[in-house]
This record gives C-alpha cells, structure tokens and sequence, in this order.
C-alpha cells in the first residue's frame, strides 16, 4: 500500500498537516493534521509501497514503544487512512 498521489505532508509550526493538490483538491477537501509519529508512517507510505508489517518495524526501530502498542497504532492509522481512501 501507499499514499495516492496530489498528497502532501507539510510542517507548519511544529504541526503536520496534508493536503490534497492538482487533480486531488476535486475530491478530497479540507486537510489531515498528524502529530509526529503519523506523520513519520505518512512519509513510509507516501515514499514507497510498503506493508502493514514493514510499517510496524519501521516505528519500532524509531520509536521506543511496545510491539503491541506499535501494533495497535499502525493499524488504526491505516485504517483511518483507508477510511478517507488516501491509499492505493
């Protein structure tokens, strides 16, 4: 899975936000606010197609956190980012 394309993921003030740009602003209105672990896996997806499982083991060797923790958080981000269809 990935990010579809005319996203993207900007930092403003220590707040990260995505928007929907060319072709995408037709669909997709309004914006996405991250805090910094979403949009450490935003900047994964958005950069190659990748896994559930590589996306776990990505914020584990960043993040000091537990696997299932981990486990729980990237699930329910993928699935937020399903739910507003930002993936392909």
């Amino acid at each position: 899975m990935r990010i579809k394309d005319n996203f993207v993921l900007r930092e403003l003030c220590g707040n990260y936000v995505v928007v929907a740009v060319g072709e995408q602003t037709l669909n997709f209105k309004g914006l996405v606010k991250l805090n910094e672990t979403g949009a450490f896996l935003w900047q994964k997806l958005a950069a190659e197609e990748i896994s559930e499982h590589e996306l776990l083991n990505a914020l584990l060797s960043e993040y000091d956190v537990d696997e299932a923790t981990a486990k729980t958080d990237v699930r329910e981000f993928v699935t937020l980012l399903q739910e507003a269809d930002l993936l392909i």
